[in-house]
């Protein structure tokens, strides 16, 4: 089973967030999450894997970041979490960093364009993620039966850098 959903990333201060619309957020991205392992884990065999969805901004936030560091954060904790409860089922956990998806669909284009063209002259791999390179991580995890409670970082190696 995977579990990804994201909705354009809204950025901002706490200041500048309004309590609404971060319950809003954790409603789809944790309690998502929660929903779906909660009664899609009864339905799995043995050894059946869980692949859920986080980001780097766990563990490298930038200002403004705090909403998303928070979910993903909380997201990575209840892997762990359920990587034990659910055990011998494998709970693991993608944290992708900049990916061309429509989670930016909030910017302008020309703005949108000009992030990637910056970040990308940053990241080691000298490009932005695309959606099958973060595909690739889920199968991965899927199909590795050792693995369980990890986190796998697939971002280009933006948290180096």
């Amino acid at each position: 089973m995977v579990f990804t959903a994201g909705e354009s990333l809204q950025l901002g201060t706490i200041a500048a967030t309004e309590v609404a619309t971060a319950r809003a957020f954790f409603d789809l991205r944790y309690w998502g999450a929660f929903t779906a392992v909660k009664y899609g884990s009864p339905h799995l065999l043995p050894g059946g894997s869980i692949v859920l969805s986080s980001g780097i901004a766990a563990v490298r936030p930038a200002s403004g970041w705090g909403l998303g560091a928070s979910i993903c954060s909380a997201m990575e904790g209840f892997t762990r979490a359920m990587a034990v409860e659910l055990a011998p089922i494998r709970v693991n956990i993608v944290s992708p960093g900049i990916v061309r998806t429509n989670l930016w669909a909030n910017m302008n284009d020309t703005d949108r364009e000009a992030m990637y063209d910056q970040l990308s002259h940053s990241l080691p791999v000298r490009r932005i993620g695309a959606a099958s390179d973060i595909a690739k991580a889920y199968l991965y995890l899927m199909q590795q039966p050792f693995t369980t409670g990890q986190v796998l970082i697939t971002d280009g190696g933006g948290v180096l850098v």
